[in-house]
């Protein structure tokens, strides 16, 4: 919880006052010099107020009412000092010993004469990295029983994050982190980074002064830059063009794992609905789109930002402190189906608290969320902490990332590499400006699942050009669509990240051509092929070729399944055949051909006659399906036609196939 202003705790101090209708002091010059402070504070000079109340406490040192005015000076000059310099100063622990100093004598005297003293005085014990005192002085507040409600929650949040920080100092996590370099980081303000699935393009928000200004203002402008890496290092970063970037303010971005999605946070804005909204860019064939409100479907009134995208292509999540919220700002979130974004629906309690919840992260594994929090079980200001969604699709409980990732400060912005090793993250520790991007590796404990990264491009079978395409990745296992992406005309490339440990389908389609079916195993670490560097790994390459729609050509429908020796089509096969009917029912006059092919294994008689029946067992599909009878034929074509050698169990596997072929149009 933030400090009460001044105002508040002097009015507090006058009410007790009141309330005791006598001062602790009978001494008449520590008398006079304490009315002249309070004087000195309605004209606005605290300077002088302070020193008035110094001189007080020589005459009379037992003036409780002067110890407590002080110690909230001073508590006051802290604040203002730390928001002029952006971190501690020499003169913040002076001011803060001293205003110890006071509270401690005034709680030495009598603890009922102000029980808050407890309280703000256990405030400094935990800036002083005193967790025992901490405790102590909250607990005894507690006992007294006295004070609102407010403040015994306050005394709780307090004993809550003493013993949090005394565990988390006591047993430090490995953290070593690095700049990323003069590539991307400069005299101004960088943060806010967020990453494409393949770990070669960085996309931050810079603060720098307004270059065009007709005064001396020191207003800053926000804008987006990119940085890609090469040979190991961040090359200089470049201002994203406009229309991404403009005269106004433009930040808090995350860019999609492809690269061809940008969504960012801009406020006061002509077609704005709130302070601030969310807006989106889409990359096609090498131009970025006019930037576009979200709407009133996400955006409302109040303030919405700091957006992450996830690897299905549909679901945003973002900070908002809208209506409906549990505290200040929550983490929400929207899906875009059939056209439109959903109303947003907030990730609930387990994430959410009174406090702030903030700079939210979907990890390429899309169950692994990262987000800042000032809850009491934390630092100090803003802490870093991981959440996991189960199974069932509930979110865990939130785990702190723990000391020394987080400190004091605030301490937000992380997003993590596909791989879940190399964190990136915003700190003001010393390097080229005040707020500069770092990177460490993630502590094996609070790592995501393994998220393995495919790149590669669609063309044309034919004549080898690139193909503008959709990309969509089922999970076999459920036939749930995971991952939605897509390539373009202009390179035909496509980039998609996706859980290790799992079979996927790859199905890919494109206007006048068959769609493309392969099936994907993503496995664990070792699939993820040569690493370079710390923050620098190879994807996986999976290039694709599609098919023109004229008589002769074939695709194999990879991801349809039958148990072993048998035809009975498995459930696994429905997402795919159910693409082969979208096709056909497009295409009304193409005339198909499904054939079975089997390997070597066992009789040749015995595998034609399964071949067979396993294409007739597809046409029969196809038909129930509404599909014209005469459109289509089948054929078992047996172990008469491989396409890779019978020696191995994988080439076996690539001959045990059910294709289609054009035969007529």
């Amino acid at each position: 919880m933030k400090n009460k202003p001044l105002i508040l705790l002097l009015l507090l101090s006058v009410g007790l006052m009141a309330y005791s209708q006598d001062y602790t002091s009978s001494n008449k010059k520590a008398i006079k010099l304490y009315d002249k402070a309070n004087s000195h504070i309605q004209r606005g000079d605290m300077g002088g107020a302070m020193e008035s109340l110094e001189q007080c406490l020589k005459e009379d040192n037992g003036f409780l009412e002067a110890h407590l005015m002080l110690a909230d000076l001073l508590q006051d000059a802290i604040d203002a000092e730390q928001r002029q310099a952006g971190e501690e100063t020499p003169s913040t622990v002076l001011y803060r010993q001293k205003a110890k100093g006071h509270l401690q004598a005034v709680v030495n005297a009598d603890k009922n004469f102000f029980p808050r003293a407890l309280i703000n005085l256990g405030k400094i014990n935990l800036a002083d990295d005193e967790y025992d005192a901490a405790i102590k002085n909250f607990e005894t507040f507690l006992e007294l029983k006295k004070g609102r409600r407010d403040d015994a929650e306050e005394a709780n949040d307090g004993i809550a994050s003493a013993r949090f920080r005394k565990e988390a100092v006591a047993h430090p996590v490995a953290f070593e982190p690095v700049n990323v370099g003069a590539g991307v980081n400069s005299k101004d303000d960088e943060y806010l980074p967020s990453l494409t699935a393949d770990g070669q393009t960085l996309v931050f928000t810079r603060r720098f002064p307004r270059r065009a200004s007709t005064t001396a203002s020191t207003t800053k402008e926000e804008d987006l830059y990119i940085s890609t890496l090469s040979d190991g290092k961040w090359g200089v970063a470049t201002r994203m063009p406009e229309p991404v970037n403009s005269s106004d303010n433009e930040g808090a971005q995350c860019i999609s794992q492809d690269g061809r999605i940008m969504f960012y946070t801009a406020c006061n804005r002509q077609d704005g609905g709130g302070r601030c909204d969310i807006y989106m860019c889409v990359l096609k064939n090498g131009t970025w789109s006019k930037p576009r409100n979200l709407g009133p479907e996400v955006n409302s009134g109040a303030w919405e930002g700091q957006p992450t995208f996830s690897i299905d292509g549909k679901t945003l999540y973002f900070v908002s402190n809208r209506k409906g919220g549990y505290g200040g700002m929550d983490i929400w979130k929207t899906t875009f189906e059939h056209g439109h974004w959903s109303a947003p629906v907030n990730l609930g309690p387990d994430i959410n608290t009174k406090w702030d919840e903030m700079s939210p992260f979907i990890h390429f594994d899309d169950k692994t969320l990262y987000f800042a929090s000032n809850r009491p079980e934390g630092m100090g200001g803003a802490d870093l902490f991981v959440c996991r969604r189960n199974d069932d699709g509930q979110w865990g409980k939130p785990e702190n990332l723990g000391y020394p990732i987080n400190t004091r400060e605030d301490d937000n912005n992380l997003i993590v590499s596909a791989d879940g090793k190399t964190a990136y993250f915003a700190s003001q520790r010393k390097g080229y400006g005040l707020m500069d991007i770092y990177t460490f590796e993630m502590p094996q404990a609070t790592r995501p699942t393994v998220a393995v990264c495919f790149k590669g491009a669609v063309t044309d079978a034919a004549d080898g050009k690139p193909v503008a395409s959709d990309i969509r990745v089922v999970d076999l296992s459920n036939g749930a669509v995971v991952a939605n992406t897509s390539s373009d005309s202009r390179q035909g490339e496509y980039i998609v990240s996706l859980p290790a440990g799992k079979d996927y389908a790859f199905l890919v389609s494109a206007e006048g051509y068959l769609f493309h079916s392969q099936n994907v195993e993503a496995g664990g670490t070792s699939t993820l092929g040569e690493t370079r560097s710390d923050s620098e790994w190879k994807p996986i390459a999976v290039d694709i070729a599609l098919q023109p729609i004229v008589v002769g050509s074939s695709m194999a429908l990879r991801n349809v399944f039958f148990e072993t020796g048998q035809y009975a089509l498995l459930p696994e096969s429905e997402y795919e055949l159910g693409k082969v009917v979208e096709l056909l029912r497009q295409n009304p006059r193409l005339k198909v051909e499904i054939g079975g092919h089997t390997d070597n294994v066992g009789k040749p008689a015995d595998n034609q006659r399964l071949s067979e029946q396993r294409a007739k067992a597809v046409r029969d599909y196809l038909i129930s399906k509404g599909i014209a009878e005469s459109s289509l034929t089948y054929k078992g074509y047996g172990e008469s036609k491989p396409v890779a050698s019978n020696d191995s169990e994988q080439g076996r596997a690539q001959n045990r196939r059910t294709e289609m072929k054009i035969i007529g149009n």
